[in-house]
């Protein structure tokens, strides 16, 4: 076994000619050997996660990390998966490379890269949920280390391979609603994580099963209070998510990213209250501006968020009759012959009815997003939300998170530079210091 020391020296070094490559650590399976597979995050979503790709037969679970050995997170998995070996250290994990294959990571969403990044140096498959970083230059990184290593990905916004999904795809690809001239999409549900206005004063005893230091991992430190952070509710606070529009961004804004072939904002502005420097906003609207492509009207495409509780974009300012009613959360393609509505997890709708009556609607079959994963991993088929796709979704979503930091300016993004361009302000929240000891390293 490696030890810890050995480990980070490895990691310190990943690029210098000195050290073994990614190769050295992965395996070449063969068509009837099993993915061997480890699991960083088991409660909650991370167990979601784990049961749909262990579900395949050709996965093995081996290992399994979480922070928390109680009954719902480490004692649940280990209890189901009886011979795999547990961790609360997830680089302990990494200290055994020969151990496992692939890797799923399922930890609130400031741990993504720093536990993907180094297990893809060590020549690990990565499935990573969703957003699939903290911030935009995390988000590259992932994709350039993705491609260096050659390793198969997948970030965790799984809808994307349902049905309604795939099949709001293939409308707006066949010009079902001719070139999209606009797109509004929202997500108006209660943000129920978001219990406080700023950081409690006081702290609360760390629970016996709870590893708390390795729960903030690179995030910086500060002490435990009971139902704040963990298990669920961290997704209030600016050091460990992106809010509402990071939570469900890279689900509701997949599709129209897939089926319009979109690349880069380069363009972004949002409207609301400038949030603190530890809680999330309770509202915002943010506009984008795409450069145009094959499926757009024009030369370029506007897109406008809405998040809030209870705040849909106005049916008539869509265009819409006014009994129209929208769903709590989706999008909304506005094109030349018609639009097409987009519910969060629900089949897409064709407007106006009288327009399209009689069109028929040509279902697209579902496929399994998790296994299908696995497969690739093993040579069989390729993935949908690779992080050469979804490093992209995830910089324009987080590019959102960035401006509404700075609401009121129009923010002008370079791409190709990473660089906000017209903003000191905004450039800085591309990025984001961490802890000390608990530094990634970089592609």
């Amino acid at each position: 076994m490696l030890h810890t020391t050995s480990r980070r020296r490895f990691l310190q070094q990943v690029g210098a000619a000195s050290v073994l490559t990614a190769a050295s650590w992965s395996r070449v399976l063969g068509a009837n050997e099993n993915l061997r597979l480890a699991s960083v995050g088991t409660g909650g979503k991370g167990w979601d996660d784990l049961v749909h790709i262990s579900a395949s037969p050709k996965v093995s679970v081996v290992a399994l990390c979480d922070i928390d050995e109680s009954e719902p997170f480490l004692g649940r998995a280990a209890t189901k998966f009886k011979s795999a070996k547990t961790f609360t250290d997830w680089r302990k994990l990494l200290d055994q490379p020969k151990e496992f294959d692939a890797i799923s990571v399922s930890t609130p969403d400031h741990m993504h890269a720093p536990v993907a990044l180094p297990a893809m140096a060590l020549g690990k498959h990565v499935f990573c949920q969703k957003p699939l970083t903290h911030t935009v230059f995390e988000a590259r990184q992932m994709r350039l280390a993705a491609k260096k290593y050659g390793v198969v990905t997948q970030m965790g916004n799984q809808i994307q391979s349902h049905e309604a999904y795939r099949t709001a795809v293939k409308l707006v690809r066949d010009g079902t609603i001719g070139k999209v001239k606009e797109v509004h999409s929202w997500q108006a549900g209660k943000m129920g994580w978001l219990l406080a206005d700023d950081r409690p004063k006081d702290a609360d005893p760390v629970p016996e099963k709870v590893h708390w230091d390795n729960w903030l991992g690179v995030a910086p430190e500060r002490p435990y209070k009971a139902k704040l952070y963990h298990s669920f509710n961290w997704r209030g606070w600016q050091d460990f998510s992106n809010g509402q529009l990071g939570d469900f961004g890279c689900h509701i804004l997949d599709p129209v990213f897939m089926a319009l072939s979109l690349t880069s904002p380069t363009s972004i502005r949002a409207e609301g209250s400038v949030p603190n420097r530890e809680v999330w906003y309770k509202a915002s609207v943010v506009s984008y501006e795409f450069p145009g492509t094959d499926f757009t009207a024009n030369k370029t495409l506007k897109l406008t968020w809405y998040d809030g509780e209870g705040k849909t974009p106005a049916p008539e300012k869509l265009g819409l009759a006014a009994n129209v009613k929208l769903p709590g959360s989706g999008s909304l393609l506005i094109g030349e012959k018609g639009s097409l509505l987009i519910p969060h997890v629900a089949m897409p709708k064709l407007l106006p009815e009288e327009t399209f009556k009689g069109t028929k609607i040509e279902t697209v079959a579902a496929v399994d997003h998790y296994i299908g994963w696995a497969d690739a991993c093993r040579g069989e088929g390729k993935t949908t939300s690779n992080f050469d796709y979804a490093s992209g979704l995830t910089e324009a979503v987080l590019l959102g998170t960035v401006a509404i930091r700075v609401p009121g300016e129009t923010l002008k993004w370079d791409a190709a530079a990473l660089k906000v361009t017209n903003s000191p302000t905004a450039d800085a929240l591309l990025k984001k210091p961490y802890r000390k000891g608990w530094e990634p390293a970089w592609v």
